[in-house]
């Protein structure tokens, strides 16, 4: 296989702000692995919080350039357990690796990745669309773009938060989801819950942050929603500590834990311990998206509406309509390039 990488600054079309910071502009990593003249296409972004650069995931991949080059793709899970040694400490590399060999493995095969998988998409969760905090009536004009969708999931984190959700249901009768980004307290999460719960809300989130899980079994105990973990579930290992600490459900994010490979594995674990399963998204734009969107007959619940959140997008791929996911005619998962990026070890 021929490795190449392709960075990119993806423009946001509003602000995007949680608890902990604001952005507008996601820079993301997109990788390409080339075999028999067909390319696949995976992607991570960059991410402050958890300490991952663009730079740090290109050198590492780059690497691997001398293994990729005398390695035929059989299995992208194999693929996975090969690198992973090499990748320990860096998952949102691995990430973008295993997303470009599911989609090239897709792609030689002449067959999507759910297909190949055993899967059907005849069901499958519809996407929330995310709102950024933000003053109440910015928040409500966003929401106002794009009507009609059945869930909208809402950042708090504020001093307003109950007042926030309130004013919000007043302009729809959709489902939401709120996520506070690690920027509660457990009597914020268990006072809160009741107000939210009326107001038709159907989980919360990561309410508080992630080293106060021993304050979750708690939470779980007395809160009237189900808690959802995020910052609480990062690899495989993390599932079976967010049964522990109460938690109803866990959100995975394929950059976090490395991949779909890991994040089936995940799922499974997760089935087998009663929790329902989430996978999130990160921005990215349509190519990690379309990842996402192989996994979708497996999930309860999903938020992938990063591409939706773009002023430009870089890729054709799975797309969103009203929060349904419309899959190519491409195989593998179903990406396409629009154009080559910058090289990031330039």
């Amino acid at each position: 296989m021929q490795l190449k990488l392709h960075s990119f600054v993806l423009p946001l079309t509003h602000t995007f702000t949680i608890s902990r910071e604001s952005i507008t502009s996601q820079p993301t990593l997109v990788v390409e692995l080339i075999q028999d003249g067909v390319s696949g296409y995976g992607e991570a972004t960059s991410n402050k919080y958890y300490g991952f650069t663009i730079e740090r995931m290109a050198k590492d991949l780059a690497a691997l350039q001398p293994q990729l080059e005398t390695t035929m793709l059989a299995d992208p899970t194999e693929l996975w357990s090969l690198v992973a040694p090499a990748l320990a400490d860096d998952p949102f590399a691995q990430c973008a690796l295993d997303q470009a060999a599911h989609d090239l493995w897709g792609k030689l095969r002449g067959q999507p990745v759910w297909k190949l998988w055993g899967l059907t998409t005849e069901k499958t969760p519809a996407s929330n669309y995310t709102i950024g905090i933000d003053a109440i009536d910015v928040m409500l004009a966003k929401m106002n773009e794009f009507p009609g969708w059945p869930i909208y999931k809402i950042k708090l984190g504020t001093d307003r938060d109950v007042e926030i959700v309130r004013s919000l249901r007043q302009h729809t009768d959709a489902t939401f989801r709120v996520d506070a980004n690690c920027g509660w307290t457990a009597e914020q999460t268990i006072r809160y819950a009741p107000q939210l719960k009326e107001l038709g809300v159907e989980f919360i989130e990561q309410p508080l942050p992630a080293d106060r899980a021993e304050y979750m079994k708690r939470v779980g105990a007395e809160s009237v929603l189900p808690i959802i973990a995020d910052e609480n579930c990062i690899a495989e290992a993390d599932v079976a500590k967010c049964h522990q600490a109460c938690f109803r459900g866990i959100n995975i994010k394929l950059s976090k834990c490395g991949g779909l490979t890991p994040a089936r594995r995940m799922i499974a674990e997760a089935r087998r311990l009663g929790l329902s399963v989430m996978v999130g998204c990160m921005t990215e734009s349509s190519v990690g998206i379309s990842a996402i969107a192989q996994l979708l007959p497996l999930l309860d619940y999903v938020d992938m509406d990063g591409a939706v959140l773009l002023a430009q997008d870089i890729a054709d791929g799975v797309r969103l309509d009203r929060g349904r996911c419309i899959y190519p005619s491409v195989p593998g998962n179903g990406v396409t390039l629009h154009a080559p990026g910058r090289d990031p070890l330039e």
